[in-house]
């Protein structure tokens, strides 16, 4: 089927050598003069690409952008202007626009980030395929997790990792970019072939070239002979570029050029030398920070960032927390010989109420050294800031009484009725009938949503009452809720948290 793509632009003249251009391309193609009329193309069908101007009679294109991604979000949008700046692209860039080209544009080079775009859509129609087929994994190619943004982090790179696309990956210090990294690269085609390192804030300036690209013998004073780099190192494999923002300003036109053409020179050389591989970058700074004060390169962040993946700190995905404390403690009970250690529940209280501002790595550290300094088979407590003295331990959840009575709280509660009688109650209905009824009854409850306001989710509510209803009707016994509901107990622990049922009960 030919890709579908709408043109929107006042100059009649460019929307008709641009639909000539496509269509002799393949595809199917719109043109509107007006943003009202791009709008009501797009609610009107489905569209692969949509390239706008910026400057349209009766829209600004940074709204027109913003409005076709409310209507279509999975379409990916280029603005194509004579006015061009780098706030004006990232102004677009934030709206929701996959690229911005400056007129007059070689048709050529725009073909190749329309194909870039459709690609783009397509992988996102693809992890949506794949969403829930991972949702019972606490672990996936080495990186440990159940919280739904790990979740989806997964579903990424079940996608991707078998193409050859550039990853961008952001994320603060510590919260494991490396590991997704890892992930992507043995999960991919490439796995058996070499997977290539370089932090670019940990060598000086001088020496990062010569260590990328090689360097001949006598190219400068101490090369005594030959040297590959990491470039020729990673030939047929992947190549990490770890902190790329920290890389000198006058280098990344040649990593661009490499990038583009797949042929590098090693410094004292003037010979080609080609290179095949699949590029993964990395960076705790926001990249559009990055471009603004000129560490990054515009046209680089744009060639390097195909598909990004960005790790939430560890604060924001509590539920991980206690997995990933267990999975350290086997590693290290091992590694010092303690054998069968375990974490009381006043462990998990001090995990599941620090704000971890290292993330991953400090909570690693932490795990280590409470294992080196235990004096027997259980963990008692971290040496952690004691910042949780007024959260109430879970121990405490059976001894608490519910003051809510039988009022309902939309917020933690629903009360599920059909012909008079509780859904709960029917003994004709289990298993995944009783799912399917109890599905129905919400979804034909909820209101439509209304313009301008946030729609609450829905899924983050039923866990919330769900895990509640569990602790309730085991008075309290997370093991006993747990296998209620299916869960590894330390993901339970970080349900309570997230929700602060400690709280509720």
């Amino acid at each position: 089927m030919a890709y579908k793509a709408l043109l929107i632009d006042d100059d009649i003249s460019t929307l008709e050598l641009m639909k000539f251009q496509l269509e002799e391309e393949g595809f199917e193609v719109t043109t509107v003069d007006s943003g009202k009329k791009g709008l009501d193309s797009v609610e009107g069908k489905e569209f692969d690409i949509i390239l706008t101007d910026l400057n349209l009679p009766d829209f600004n294109g940074i709204e027109m952008v913003s409005r076709c991604k409310e209507i279509s979000p999975d379409t990916e949008i280029i603005m194509v202007t004579g006015y061009g700046s780098t706030e004006k692209a990232i102004e677009a860039t934030k709206a929701g626009a996959f690229y911005y080209v400056e007129k007059p544009v070689e048709f050529e080079e725009l073909l190749v980030l329309i194909e870039k775009a459709v690609e783009r859509k397509q992988q996102t129609a693809e992890i949506r395929e794949l969403r829930g087929k991972l949702s019972n994994r606490i672990s996936y190619q080495g990186v440990i997790g159940a919280s739904r943004a790990m979740q989806d982090i997964f579903e990424v790179i079940e996608s991707v990792a078998e193409s050859d696309a550039n990853i961008f990956i952001l994320g603060e210090s510590g919260t494991g970019k490396e590991v997704i990294a890892n992930a992507i690269h043995y999960k991919s085609h490439r796995s058996k072939k070499p997977f290539v390192k370089l932090n670019c804030s940990a060598l000086p300036k001088e020496l990062i070239e010569s260590q990328l690209f090689g360097h001949t013998k006598g190219a400068f004073t101490g090369a005594t002979s030959d040297k590959a780099g990491f470039l020729g190192q990673a030939n047929g494999g992947s190549l990490l570029l770890d902190e790329i923002g920290e890389m000198p300003a006058e280098l990344q036109p040649k990593l661009l050029r490499v990038l583009q053409e797949r042929v590098y020179y090693r410094v004292g050389s003037e010979k080609p030398q080609e290179v095949d591989f699949r590029l993964v970058s990395s960076t705790n700074r926001d990249p559009f920070d990055a471009i603004k004060d000129g560490s990054l390169r515009e046209d680089l962040y744009y060639r390097i960032n195909t598909i990004e993946i960005k790790i939430p700190p560890l604060r924001e995905r509590m539920e991980d927390v206690p997995m990933l404390a267990e999975h350290f403690l086997k590693i290290y009970a091992g590694k010092y010989k303690r054998g069968d250690c375990e974490f009381t529940e006043r462990a998990y209280d001090q995990m599941l109420n620090y704000n971890w501002r290292g993330n991953v790595r400090e909570l690693q550290h932490n795990v280590e050294r409470a294992v080196l300094l235990s004096k027997g088979c259980k963990i008692n407590e971290l040496n952690i800031p004691k910042n949780f003295d007024s959260a109430v331990s879970f121990a405490d959840i059976s001894k608490k009484e519910d003051s809510e009575g039988n009022q309902s709280d939309i917020n933690n509660k629903y009360v599920f009725e059909k012909n008079g009688n509780s859904l709960l109650n029917q003994t004709n209905l289990s298993g995944d009938a009783l799912f399917e009824e109890v599905g129905k009854f919400i979804v034909e409850k909820l209101q439509e949503p209304q313009d301008g306001t946030e729609q609450k989710d829905i899924f983050n509510s039923l866990e919330n009452s769900v895990v509640l209803a569990a602790l309730k009707r085991t008075n309290g016994n997370k093991q006993a809720a747990a296998n209620l509901l299916g869960l590894y107990r330390p993901r339970l622990y970080g349900m309570i948290k997230r929700h602060k049922l400690e709280e509720k009960i």
